[in-house]
């Protein structure tokens, strides 16, 4: 059984919203913020919509966490994410304080990870790999609809 309070539980929301973003024709990421095994923020990215090069999944679910938190900083929280966050979204990461990021898939072309974990705050651990397939797949299958 699926533990509400675990990392497959948490993932698995955020891939409900990247599935939001799919639906709507957004590039298909989602994000979730939890604090104290609750979630405080849910956003997918919505460039399109907002007509906003900034507004992705990350970056929407900071900004919804911080005001949920009355606080600029997410210590002791964790974002959960659907793809490796751009080097964008890692800055925002870092200035958020967060403390934990978790993603499910690697964006090879323009993750953060290309320019190591030096984007990241000293004290944010990082993790990758939880529904790594399901998340890549999605992402494939939303370009290839686009062909």
């Amino acid at each position: 059984m699926l533990s509400i309070y675990s990392d497959d539980h948490f993932m698995k929301q955020a891939y409900l919203q990247a599935q939001l973003a799919y639906d709507k024709g957004e590039i298909p990421v989602g994000a979730v913020v939890v604090a104290n095994n609750q979630i405080i923020a849910r956003a997918h990215n919505q460039t399109e919509l907002l007509t906003d090069v900034t507004a992705h999944a990350e970056i929407l679910a900071i900004t919804a966490a911080a005001n949920y938190l009355n606080s600029k900083y997410l210590t002791d929280c964790t974002l959960y994410v659907t793809l490796e966050p751009c080097v964008m979204c890692a800055g925002a990461l870092y200035w958020s304080q967060i403390s934990r990021l978790v993603y499910a898939a690697p964006d090879e072309k323009r993750g953060f990870m290309k320019h190591g974990k030096q984007l990241f705050h000293p004290k944010t651990s990082i993790e990758f790999g939880i529904m790594m397939e399901e998340c890549s797949s999605l992402m494939s299958n939303f370009f290839k609809d686009r062909r």
